[in-house]
């Protein structure tokens, strides 16, 4: 039976407490996100493609 996976909120989200914020979730050679509001939807990465990301949108690209 597989451990049940530690969702951490994006510190983007503001804090506030409703369904529109970035969850991730870290399991071995794996990194899940979901959206608070469907949180049955997982997507699936690693790392560096997870990084490469982050830097675009950082970037405004």
């Amino acid at each position: 039976m597989a451990e049940p996976l530690h969702w951490q909120k994006s510190t983007f989200s503001g804090g506030a407490e409703g369904n529109a914020c970035i969850e991730l979730a870290a399991v071995p050679g794996c990194i899940r996100l979901r959206e608070s509001d469907a949180p049955s939807t997982h997507l699936r990465t690693t790392p560096n493609p997870l990084a490469g990301l982050l830097l675009h949108l950082k970037a405004g690209r």
